[in-house]
């Protein structure tokens, strides 16, 4: 809501939708407007302080989808699943998915479930971390 309303004065917000752990810093939020002039004046924002830290704007590369229905969790095992799931990117190649593993361990409890995934063409990796 506070977000929302922090980009209100820049124009019709039409969608906003906050992304990652409440608890970290490291959140993102995508916010659409009913037309181009706000999103540019949404620009302007970068800086403000918004509860501890000075927000950051850019420019979105996509548009905010609609949420597939099919890719939903479709029972309570699946819902609980996603809840103990993190998503994590800019994993560098040289790191094994031993050290993913015994990094999260170290600092956040124990893993039952890792997926490192990359490919021969991006630089980085990315990696599903299920906790227990």
């Amino acid at each position: 809501e506070r977000l929302a309303a922090l980009f209100s004065g820049c124009g019709q917000v039409v969608d906003c939708r906050i992304c990652g752990d409440p608890h970290s810093v490291l959140r993102f939020a995508f916010v659409e407007f009913a037309d181009e002039h706000g999103a540019r004046a949404a620009l302007n924002l970068g800086g403000t302080m918004l509860g501890y830290y000075p927000v950051r704007v850019l420019p979105s590369k996509t548009a905010i989808l609609p949420v597939n229905p099919t890719f939903l969790p479709r029972s309570e095992d699946e819902r609980e699943m996603c809840a103990r799931t993190v998503y994590c990117t800019n994993i560098d190649k040289k790191v094994s998915q031993v050290d993913v593993k015994n990094f999260f361990e170290s600092t956040c409890g124990e893993v039952s479930r890792l997926r490192l995934l990359g490919d021969n063409v991006h630089s980085t990796r990315i990696a599903f971390v299920e906790f227990a």
